[in-house]
């Protein structure tokens, strides 16, 4: 059964070329000398980007191969003007950043909603003959045409905007966990990456308040090079506030499995390293209370380590009290909006959009639509009205 989360997706988009002026000379019988009344040419439609709280994954444009905007109209006769192309709105989900996908370089970041972003701007309209009239050029023959249009390919990735976001090992819990500090009921089952696609969780704290969580799928040893899912959905926490790392209790040494965890986050995008985190070692509800003072000597004593159990709800208002703590904290207070200068341009994340796209048939070549060429100038004819 194909799965309804898509976040990323390629698209052609081209927006619309300007129209061209019109040269045109009035000569009816009642006014031989009418001088020039070539109208000016229409704007070209723009593509603009725009959030949209409604949408939470990209599925909607899955298939849009290609999105066009309209071109303008030639100005005419009498000083009428082209008609105006119409501009082409894509909404997207909150969250989402454009790349290049011919050179991978970020473009722009549609962090909330409403957000407007001018992606490609339509064609100007070319000026009229009209515009050209003046006391020693009285019958200018000439006008201008339109302004081309714009084109490029993009790829649109969708990170979802969360506050705290899971990392741990399949089968560590994470969903169990989101089920119950949540409404959130993501699949649960006792074998490895149940969890195939990411998902959100409200958590309910004290006096009305609230936080939002991402459950992500497991990550395993090697996600760097590949194994497992891979690093696919890691990108959904690099926005996130707050990373709780999920260990289970039944391990055999908890700091070296939260330091192979902490490796892959690194491997994938530094900058991670800068953000809050806090320990949850998981499934306690199997370890008496002599095993887990034995285990608090051997975790890691650099950030928090809370003790939970999802299943008999253990330790669980404590965590999200350490959450809320570190979410507010004054040194937790980064900028949420994605920044060309906060984006690391991974060579590897454009290999495995290839990759990946070209399972689906995306990385055919496009076939882009041939355009007439502007007239020129010489090409205008005396016009003369039969009125």
């Amino acid at each position: 059964m194909e799965s309804n989360f898509v976040d990323y997706v390629k698209i052609y988009c081209r927006s619309g070329k300007g129209g061209r002026g019109s040269m045109h000379l009035r000569h009816v019988k009642y006014n031989p000398n009418g001088g020039p009344d070539g109208g000016d040419g229409g704007k070209g439609g723009s593509i603009i980007l725009r959030g949209n709280h409604n949408y939470w994954t990209l599925l909607h444009l899955k298939y849009e191969r290609h999105i066009f905007a309209e071109h303008g109209g030639n100005g005419g006769k009498d000083k009428c003007h082209g008609t105006d192309g119409k501009d082409v709105y894509i909404d997207v989900p909150c969250g989402t950043v454009v790349y290049n996908a011919e050179t991978g370089k970020y473009v722009c970041d549609v962090t909330y909603d409403g957000q407007e972003v001018l992606l490609l701007k339509g064609g100007r309209g070319g000026l009229g003959n009209f515009q050209f009239r003046s006391a020693t050029n009285q019958a200018p023959r000439y006008a201008q045409p339109g302004e081309p249009m714009q084109e490029m390919i993009i790829i649109l990735e969708l990170k979802l905007l969360a506050d705290v976001g899971l990392v741990g090992f399949p089968n560590a819990g994470k969903s169990t966990l989101v089920s119950a500090l949540s409404n959130a009921r993501p699949k649960i089952a006792n074998y490895p990456f149940t969890t195939m696609e990411p998902s959100l969780g409200i958590v309910g704290y004290r006096d009305n308040q609230s936080f939002v969580m991402a459950d992500i799928p497991g990550i395993i040893e090697g996600a760097s090079e590949g194994r497992g899912l891979g690093l696919r959905f890691l990108r959904h926490i690099e926005r996130n506030s707050l990373l709780l790392f999920m260990v289970s209790g039944d391990t055999d040494d908890i700091r070296k499995e939260y330091e192979i965890l902490l490796n892959e986050l690194r491997q994938f995008n530094p900058e991670l390293m800068d953000k809050h985190r806090v320990l949850a070692v998981t499934k306690c509800d199997l370890l008496d209370e002599e095993l887990i003072e034995m285990l608090r000597e051997t975790v890691p004593t650099d950030i928090p380590v809370v003790f939970i159990s999802a299943v008999t709800n253990k330790g669980l208002d404590e965590l999200k009290d350490v959450l809320w703590h570190e979410l507010n904290a004054e040194s937790n207070k980064l900028a949420a909006v994605t920044t060309s200068e906060s984006i690391v341009h991974r060579d590897k994340d454009m290999s495995l959009f290839a990759a990946e796209l070209a399972d689906e048939g995306e990385d055919e070549d496009i076939e882009y639509l041939d355009e007439d060429d502007l007239e020129d100038f010489e090409d205008f004819e005396y016009e003369e009205d039969e009125e």
